[in-house]
């Protein structure tokens, strides 16, 4: 699905459309994906400091100028990740290290979800964005996706098998076997008593 969306594969049967727009294999591909960012399980940081890792994000071609100060502590500050940063001696000219090594698991995350706002993205994908995280990293990490899911009427895909990370999704939908098995807001699968609701029991979540 992460694919398809990204344009790097064509549906073989049907179409798909962004919000309502044309159809995605009518746009240009690389202005679409200039609207477009990821977020992924397991965020590439290169080793350079990490204002530099958050200025790759902006596609200078597209955007016509390079991310400014303002643009990469306004992305800090969305994901989550301004406080961290800012209290470090070297604040935004630290260096990242090798992948990321010199900085934790939920740091590099939201340093990838600042990556990706920086350009502000009409669509974001996140792809298992927090199942590599402990839990006092992701529940971090999850409150800034939210907030970057709420700001202009952005629209965001999470792919997900932890549940917490969906929940509050205006539309879930449960794949199983290829296929789209049951969709709903959580409400409305957990009172289905399907297959979410199976889901919801082994993940031990609650189900109000």
């Amino acid at each position: 699905m992460i694919g398809l969306l990204e344009r790097f594969y064509d549906p073989t049967s049907g179409t798909i459309t962004i919000d309502g727009s044309a159809p995605l294999d009518s746009i240009n591909p690389r202005l679409y994906r200039s609207r477009l960012a990821l977020v992924q399980q397991e965020p590439a940081l290169f080793p350079g400091s990490i204002r530099e890792n958050i200025s790759f994000g902006m596609d200078v071609e597209i955007a016509g100028k390079p991310a400014s100060e303002a643009d990469i502590e306004a992305a800090c500050r969305a994901a989550n990740a301004w406080d961290f940063v800012s209290s470090l001696p070297e604040g935004l000219n630290t260096p990242c290290g090798t992948s990321g090594s010199q900085l934790s698991g939920g740091q590099r995350q939201r340093i990838a979800i600042a990556r990706a706002l920086v350009r502000n993205p009409k669509v974001v994908l996140l792809d298992e964005a927090t199942s590599a995280l402990d839990t006092q990293s992701e529940r971090v990490v999850q409150e800034a996706l939210m907030t970057a899911a709420k700001a202009d009427s952005r629209i965001t895909i999470a792919v997900a098998h932890r549940l917490s990370t969906v929940r509050d999704a205006d539309r879930i939908f449960v794949f199983f076997d290829g296929r789209i098995l049951e969709a709903g807001t959580h409400g409305e699968l957990v009172e289905k008593g399907g297959m979410y609701q199976k889901m919801c029991d082994m993940q031990r979540l609650d189900n109000h």
